[in-house]
């Protein structure tokens, strides 16, 4: 069984407009948030084995927060320009070169390509949030044989959640 984490980053900053898009960092609640939601998740028991990350800064600082939380564990981490500003496909393209030793993958990306590839996996939502993250089952063995219609829903959970939807 193989594992997919979509996560969002956190809220990044808006206050030096001049900064180039890949190179803003975390607001102050983006600082809150990750942290909070990573160790929600570590609350309910969900570890990373993988932690697949776009180049640009907020993401990156997003999925640091995770790697701290889960720091004991010694997740594989790895960033990919690819997966700045990706499509639903383009996502699935370095998700499926994911090593099959790998079973419980967290990706850490941007909108709309994160809310694409939730919807093209069967689970309709409008916008996946700042922060939050969804998480697919998939019975395969591989990472290349996963696609829609072997992608179960697992988990959905975000910041202003008073109570996280799991299977």
């Amino acid at each position: 069984m193989k594992k997919l984490v979509i996560c969002r980053h956190a809220k990044s900053s808006w206050e030096d407009p001049r900064l180039n898009d890949r190179v803003r960092p975390l607001s102050k609640r983006g600082l809150n948030d990750a942290p909070m939601m990573a160790n929600r998740m570590q609350t309910n028991h969900v570890f990373p084995e993988k932690i697949l990350s776009s180049k640009a800064l907020r993401a990156k600082m997003t999925a640091e927060f995770y790697l701290a939380t889960f720091e004991k564990m010694n997740v594989e981490y790895e960033e990919s320009e690819a997966l700045y500003m990706a499509s639903a496909q383009e996502h699935l393209v370095e998700i499926k070169k994911t090593s099959n030793k790998i079973d419980t993958l967290f990706i850490f990306g941007h909108n709309p390509g994160m809310t694409e590839l939730i919807n093209y996996l069967g689970e309709p939502l409008e916008n996946l949030p700042t922060a939050a993250y969804m998480g697919f089952k998939f019975e395969v063995n591989s990472w290349e044989n996963i696609n829609a219609t072997n992608a179960r829903f697992w988990m959905y959970d975000f910041p202003k959640n008073p109570s996280p939807k799991t299977s």
